[in-house]
């Protein structure tokens, strides 16, 4: 079952894995190109033990959706799925043209997720 944003705060074991750096353009290179590991000379993925948990914004279904993503080396899960507060919605919106796609959070939704789940 998709977890939602309560569920997440509640798991603190979960909070504590996300990975506030990473991009969905970083967890492909990472898992899915394992020669390209420059990307993120940080981190190099050994193995599918090798795990990220990530949030993306997706658009692609009409209004932005925020997905927590567990990511290995072979699948990449949806944890968690939720919106975001309408004006945080409305900048991330602007900032990306109302374009549709799969995008990093950025500025104002990384802050709001940064103080909903690090209080």
């Amino acid at each position: 079952m998709m977890m939602n944003l309560e569920d997440v705060k509640q798991d603190l074991n979960l909070v504590n894995a996300i990975d506030w750096d990473m991009t969905p353009e970083d967890a492909v290179t990472l898992y899915l190109e394992w020669g390209n590991n420059w990307a993120r000379s940080n981190y190099v993925i050994r193995s599918a033990d090798d795990v990220s948990h990530y949030f993306v914004v997706n658009t692609w279904k009409g209004d932005p959706v925020v997905y927590l993503v567990r990511r290995n080396s072979e699948e990449a899960v949806e944890l968690a799925k939720f919106r975001m507060p309408e004006p945080v919605e409305e900048q991330f919106l602007e900032s990306i043209g109302h374009n549709k796609g799969v995008y990093s959070t950025e500025g104002p939704v990384r802050d709001w997720l940064r103080s909903e789940l690090l209080h």
